[in-house]
């Protein structure tokens, strides 16, 4: 399949959080791979080096890591200044980082609860919060939150990642609202069954239940961290330039 180009993605700044793994990696090679000028956060430092030497190797930018914990907001103001010190004023924020861990809901914990909340929904406020001001001062930009048919089809056993996920799509919409005057969109992706590395190996380790689900697409075939990526290019894109406070499934139509 070839890969669509923006040429108006060349030397931008883009900023993505939960970047060495996963969805996030692939965010990080395809913006690479666009001449953007990527830096990514995440608390995994092996991983994220381990990204920048294989993204260097095959684009003509290497990407920026900043390791960072996300619950920390402290930390990630102070590695969001770090990567504006650097590269200046951000284009582009995908606020990605997120944990989908299971839980029974007779079993959360108030803790657990807090901690849900914030791997899930605390930082993205917060990363959008510092990155406006960039965004007001070069005359526009593009923020892409990650939200998840979870809370859409009604996951069982996510009960506060759903909560999360879901809420993530009200941020958008407000969001959107203040900062359109500025020429800044915010749009939410839900993607459906993306099997990761870490989908696989915590959640979906019987290739019967990834048939399934993926029996359920209108569209059967699998959804993956690829398929993310090309939306939320698009949607870092001049092409999106009159597309604010929507959320896209990305899911092949599971029902």
């Amino acid at each position: 399949m070839t890969q669509t180009s923006y040429a108006g993605l060349a030397d931008r700044v883009v900023l993505i959080t939960g970047g060495a793994s996963g969805i996030g990696a692939a965010f990080v090679r395809a913006f690479a791979a666009q001449g953007a000028r990527v830096a990514f956060l995440d608390i995994d430092e092996a991983a994220g080096e381990a990204l920048v030497a294989e993204v260097a190797a095959a684009s003509r930018t290497a990407p920026i890591f900043v390791p960072c914990d996300l619950l920390d907001i402290a930390s990630l103001r102070a590695a969001m200044a770090k990567v504006h010190k650097s590269l200046g004023d951000a284009a582009v924020l995908v606020n990605n980082a997120a944990n989908d861990q299971r839980q029974v809901l007779a079993e959360v914990t108030p803790a657990e609860f807090d901690w849900m909340i914030g791997v899930n929904l605390k930082h993205v406020f917060f990363a959008a919060q510092a990155v406006v001001p960039q965004m007001q001062a070069r005359g526009g930009g593009s923020i892409i939150n990650m939200s998840s048919i979870a809370w859409m089809r009604g996951a069982l056993a996510l009960p506060v990642y759903a909560a999360a996920k879901a809420a993530i799509v009200g941020f958008t919409n407000s969001l959107a609202r203040l900062v359109g005057p500025d020429r800044i969109r915010v749009n939410a992706i839900a993607p459906g069954m993306v099997i990761t590395e870490r989908q696989r190996r915590l959640w979906y380790p019987n290739e019967q239940a990834i048939a399934e689900l993926r029996a359920r697409q209108a569209i059967p075939d699998a959804v993956t961290p690829h398929d993310i990526a090309n939306m939320a290019l698009f949607l870092a894109s001049d092409e999106s330039q009159r597309i604010t406070r929507q959320c896209f499934q990305v899911d092949g139509g599971l029902g």
